[in-house]
């Protein structure tokens, strides 16, 4: 967006020409005529139309001269901000040890014949960590009892995973054997159509995960069970914060389904779904991406060892990022690092400080 353009000085031909006079007569008493026959007054018009003509250009600075203007008092652009997206990373299947997808990843559109491909890039280590189930449990609403199914499940014997008549609050709590942040968990059921009137596409429920505070929630990737209520898989991207915790003295990562308060015009259960069988695994992974390209060990050039220098970035414009940037300069006793710094007013000649301009680079 163009920056407004100010009106630096309003004052037209005739308000130069009226100024003038004021101050002929102010300074020049002695000259009283003011007619526009005098030959002053011809000088006067004269100087007050090259003037116009000044004040007209001054009022069309070019954009640059403006930014210009506003670095000599310390004013800086906004640099660009990129666009960042969370992307998943699905495994063909269960893996049995972590897969890291690494700083620096890149995944695209489908690039064509009309448009380019658009690459985001990975910002940070995501970890995808295997997971089992490890126990099984459930709890009523408003009763800090919790009933274990662990044993039931290994006996293949089917149990309610709510009340027999499901209540808002009512929970399944499913414990993996490992703590999961920032993967996709898949959550095999095997149910029988026990929890009838509830729509299999809206069901009544939400799925949370405790980060050892609170619970918080799960994005539902798909439910194939239509709410607890068949054969089919739960997929579930579990929240960064998700940390192994300990519920009833067993330790574990815990997940946990909840039965919602309908909403208006909405059916809920009036029976609790029967759970026949449950296993659990990791299925994939999201990352936090950006559309941008991941800069490291750029060399700017070589020092002559005097303040004030400036060197260019082969990689411009530098967009915002979640880590500061890091300038590494090279002496006797190795590699020295420099901080950052917004301006060199509070800067000594013994700090190691140095200015980005993220716009320019």
């Amino acid at each position: 967006m163009a920056l407004p353009v100010p009106n630096l000085d309003d004052r037209r031909f005739q308000d130069l020409v009226d100024d003038a006079k004021r101050l002929v007569q102010q300074r020049c008493p002695e000259w009283t005529d003011h007619n526009v026959s005098d030959p002053g007054v011809t000088l006067i018009e004269t100087f007050a139309w090259m003037t116009d003509q000044v004040l007209y250009r001054l009022n069309r600075v070019p954009e640059r001269n403006y930014i210009k203007f506003l670095e000599l008092i310390g004013v800086r652009l906004f640099p660009p901000t990129a666009a960042r997206a969370a992307i998943t990373f699905w495994l063909a299947g269960p893996q049995p040890a972590t897969i890291h997808i690494r700083p620096g990843t890149q995944a695209a559109t489908v690039r064509t014949e009309a448009d380019e491909a658009i690459v985001f890039t990975t910002i940070g280590d995501l970890p995808i960590v295997p997971c089992t189930l490890s126990r099984l449990a459930s709890s009523l609403a408003g009763e800090k009892e919790v009933s274990d199914h662990t044993e039931a499940l290994e006996a293949r014997t089917s149990f309610f995973c709510f009340d027999k008549v499901p209540k808002p609050d009512d929970m399944l709590l499913v414990g993996l054997s490992e703590a999961i942040p920032s993967c996709a968990v898949t959550l095999r059921f095997r149910c029988d159509i026990e929890g009838v009137g509830v729509d299999p596409e809206n069901p009544p429920l939400v799925w949370e995960a405790w980060d050892g505070y609170a619970w918080s929630p799960c994005e539902v990737d798909r439910d194939g069970t239509g709410g607890l209520n068949r054969d089919g898989d739960v997929v579930l991207h579990v929240p960064k914060s998700h940390t192994v915790s300990v519920i009833q003295q067993q330790r574990a990562g815990w997940l946990r389904a909840r039965v919602l308060k309908p909403e208006p015009d909405q059916p809920t259960y009036s029976a609790s779904p029967i759970i026949k069988g449950l296993t659990a695994f990791t299925i994939g992974g999201t990352a936090e991406a950006v559309n941008a390209e991941l800069v490291e060990n750029e060399l700017l050039g070589v020092s002559e060892g005097v303040p004030g220098q400036r060197f260019a970035l082969k990689h411009r414009p530098v967009v915002p990022g979640g880590a500061a940037n890091v300038l590494e300069v090279s002496g006797i006793d190795g590699w020295q690092e420099w901080k950052q710094a917004q301006h060199f007013v509070d800067s000594t000649a013994d700090d190691r400080h140095f200015v980005l301009d993220a716009v320019t680079g």
